[in-house]
């Protein structure tokens, strides 16, 4: 289900979104296009600083586990 909404954006903001409408039916389905693409950046943004929180959390383990592992290697 659509919401009606309103908003305001610059006038060089909407000359850009008519340059680029192509096969958008209107400027809101281009800006609710744009924005689900934005708002999936940022959930996938915050997740790699999650995991990398994670990463960082465990670094010392990881490490030494990575030592440990090289240490069975054999020079060719």
């Amino acid at each position: 289900m659509k919401t009606k909404t309103s908003i305001t954006l610059s006038q060089d903001i909407l000359r850009a979104i008519d340059a680029h409408m192509g096969a958008y039916r209107s400027r809101s389905d281009f800006i609710e296009t744009a924005a689900r693409v934005f708002i999936e950046h940022l959930e996938k943004k915050e997740a790699e600083l999650r995991d990398l929180e994670i990463i960082n959390k465990h670094a010392d383990a990881l490490n030494h586990e990575a030592e440990d592992v090289l240490g069975y290697q054999v020079p060719i």
